[in-house]
């Protein structure tokens, strides 16, 4: 009853007047308001600062410079094998394996399409078809830097506009085609093995998507909007492990690959705790 309530009420509240709101209060410099939102969420989520670059949570000029902190160089080693792919973030192992007929597993007995997640792009899609994907949920007591789980070179990116609701596991399991409604950015990449997207999904008071060449790029001002990199000078080149972007609060990354890419570690499961750089598999 309180799981049916709670997703009720998401599809009657203004998803996108609240997310905006909560921005404006993370992004407040005045120090009485960001410490004590600093303080509060610090107790609320047992948020662990001895891995952090910067240790002292209210150093941070505002509450969104501490939720996307740095971590120290040394706190996410990189296996040294250049064929395993890696977490491209800390959180929750939701969902894997292969893409078939287009469908993607949100959640048992959920399945959304692979060409809505991609933003409607069917040739794009279809060079992910029979491919596979991992979903990672990104909890607020984690790291909300995402990065590459392998080496490549962007090719372009997809804003697609949509809903704001939440993507715990409570709304994955209740809300249908969750991941394919929710505002996101879509970020392909062609490496020496394939092409690779990765999927930044927005959420219920997520303010804010960047990346590192292009700053915020979600929300947008304009609807569905591609931007091409295949002629950019330099090209975007990023390493397996570099730093991709930030969420703004909580949400989830969906790594999507060829086909014939991605053979998944046999130990994986569903609700495995992952954390960036971890190897999920090989290519």
């Amino acid at each position: 009853m309180k799981d049916t309530l709670f997703i009720w009420l998401q599809h009657l509240v203004p998803q996108h007047l609240i997310s905006r709101l909560v921005g404006k209060l993370a992004a407040c410099r005045w120090a009485p308001v960001k410490n004590t939102f600093i303080r509060w969420f610090s107790h609320r989520y047992q948020i662990d600062m001895s891995e952090a670059e910067q240790s002292d949570p209210l150093a941070f000029d505002c509450f969104n410079a501490f939720f996307t902190r740095a971590l120290k160089a040394d706190a996410r080693p990189l296996p040294a094998d250049e064929r395993l792919i890696v977490s491209p973030a800390d959180g929750q192992l939701s969902q894997f394996g292969a893409i078939e007929h287009d469908q993607l597993l949100q959640a048992k007995g959920r399945h959304f399409s692979l060409q809505a997640l991609l933003g409607g792009d069917a040739a794009l899609a279809e060079q992910f078809q029979d491919g596979s994907f991992a979903t990672i949920y990104l909890a607020p007591r984690d790291y909300h830097r995402f990065h590459m789980p392998l080496a490549g070179v962007l090719r372009e990116t997809i804003y697609v506009p949509g809903r704001l609701f939440s993507v715990n596991k409570v709304t994955a399991e209740g809300v249908d085609r969750l991941f394919a409604r929710n505002e996101r950015l879509v970020c392909v990449f062609d490496t020496d093995h394939g092409p690779m997207a990765l999927v930044l999904v927005g959420a219920m008071i997520v303010a804010g998507i960047d990346t590192v060449w292009a700053g915020q790029a979600a929300p947008a001002r304009h609807g569905l909007l591609r931007t091409s990199y295949t002629e950019h000078s330099p090209p975007v080149m990023l390493a397996r492990g570099a730093e991709v972007g930030r969420f703004k609060l909580g949400s989830t990354v969906i790594a999507v690959f060829g086909p014939g890419m991605a053979s998944f570690a046999k130990d994986m499961d569903p609700d495995l705790t992952v954390r960036m750089g971890q190897p999920l598999g090989t290519v």
